[in-house]
């Protein structure tokens, strides 16, 4: 528990002095997150946010592996290929967005040269991880809700592969679509890894009941890492933000929470622990089947991602973003609940 709750702290620090130190850097340089207006279809009512910092996922992503880094002093946490393998993973999403947010400030235009190719190359890359989650750790070829041994269909390799490639992807895109609001995307992040940090330890704590969950105490560090670097960061993102966090924070921060509900073995209940990415992702979904199915002339939502319907109909953004953490946060707890549930059922 030391460690989990060093790698958090260190984690929140590290990311709020940090994330200060990106606003003061990149407004020096007078560079800032270009917003789509009405020509290009885009939420025309935030273009007074034009100009704000962004990449301040880069905070997020420094402080959580500074924090990581950081419990693992201690001698009693090894590092964990498994751990390795989520890390190069995040890196290597996290680098795309950053070169796709750079390309954006550098073009002042809010499409980088990656907006549609970016999606392929993140797919392809999300089944690469999985593939190398599996030849590289223990970690079960099972898909589950809470408990593989139970609750889950064993299922062969390259069908586990192309499911775990799948769950990244989707997740990492349903993040990236979310964080739209001040502090929205960060907020509801938070509330995930939190919940990864409870599952994680007591896999850990009870090892004999959760045989198939490999290196859980690293998985909670790991978790509580990237929780740390969100909430500090959120210091500087709630709404007004004075910086964004940018597709460099948002594609890893969908690509650690993934990794985390592959090798929890809680594949199911990340449509729970990400619910509010799941709404935004699937507003999309749904605004553009409607409109392709209807001769491209209607629409179901104002606009979509549905945060900003909501904003269209009159609710103010921080009305928007509370009432969303409030369902991330009832989202959340039935997920605990349901895991504490099983877990309860089978320790009794």
């Amino acid at each position: 528990m030391i460690s989990i709750l060093l790698a958090g702290a260190v984690s929140l620090l590290v990311s709020l002095f940090g994330t200060r130190y990106l606003i003061v850097f990149f407004r020096s340089r007078g560079q800032g997150q270009p917003i789509l207006g009405k020509e290009d279809l885009g939420p025309e009512h935030h273009m007074a946010k034009q100009g704000t910092p962004t990449m301040g996922g880069l905070a997020i992503v420094g402080a959580a592996m500074i924090g990581w880094l950081a419990a693992h002093v201690r001698p009693d946490l090894p590092f964990s290929t498994q751990s390795l393998i989520m890390w190069v993973g995040v890196l290597f999403m996290a680098s795309m967005g950053f070169l796709d947010d750079y390309i954006k400030v550098r073009k002042r235009h809010n499409r980088g040269i990656f907006w549609k190719q970016k999606n392929y190359i993140t797919m392809l890359a999300s089944f690469g991880m999985a593939w190398w989650l599996v030849v590289g750790t223990g970690v079960s070829e099972t898909i589950s809700i809470t408990r593989a041994e139970e609750f889950g269909v064993e299922v062969p390799t390259f069908v586990w592969v192309l499911w775990a490639g799948a769950i990244i992807w989707a997740t990492t895109n349903a993040v990236n679509v979310t964080d739209g609001l001040d502090g929205l995307a960060a907020g509801s992040a938070v509330m995930g890894f939190g919940a990864f940090v409870i599952i994680s330890y007591l896999a850990f704590r009870n090892a004999d009941l959760y045989p198939s969950v490999v290196n859980p105490l690293d998985l909670g560090v790991f978790s509580a890492s990237f929780a740390g670097g969100c909430l500090g960061f959120l210091w500087w993102n709630a709404a007004p933000a004075r910086i964004f966090m940018g597709d460099v924070g948002a594609l890893a921060i969908g690509t650690a929470l993934a990794f985390l509900a592959l090798t929890t073995n809680t594949h199911l209940l990340i449509l729970l622990l990400c619910a509010i990415n799941v709404m935004e992702a699937g507003s999309v979904a749904l605004q553009m089947g409607v409109f392709r199915l209807s001769g491209r002339t209607r629409r179901l939502f104002r606009m979509s991602p549905i945060h900003h319907h909501f904003e269209l109909i009159g609710w103010p953004e921080t009305t928007v973003i509370i009432r969303f953490w409030l369902i991330a946060a009832i989202a959340t707890g039935l997920a605990l609940g349901i895991f504490i549930a099983d877990f309860s059922s089978i320790s009794s």
